[in-house]
């Protein structure tokens, strides 16, 4: 399975096939780097998801602001 560093380089799996199946661990590593991915994923798009709703927030908090004409109040 392992190949010598040779003037190729180092490779490791003699193909993507036997990369993917890692000698029937496959299963497991490979879900073990998407349980490891998907909450990091998600911890870096929530908050950009929340900025953004803010952003837009405020930028239509300015347009009422801006809408509003000096002088009149609502009663």
């Amino acid at each position: 399975m392992a190949t010598a560093a040779g003037a190729k380089g180092l490779m490791y799996f003699d193909s993507l096939t036997a990369l993917w199946h890692m000698d029937g661990h496959g299963f497991y590593v490979w879900l073990a780097y998407a349980l490891t991915f998907l909450p990091v994923a998600v911890m870096v798009w929530l908050p950009v998801r929340r900025q953004r709703e803010h952003w837009r927030w405020i930028a239509a908090e300015q347009r009422r602001a801006d809408s509003v004409q000096p002088g009149v109040t609502d009663k």
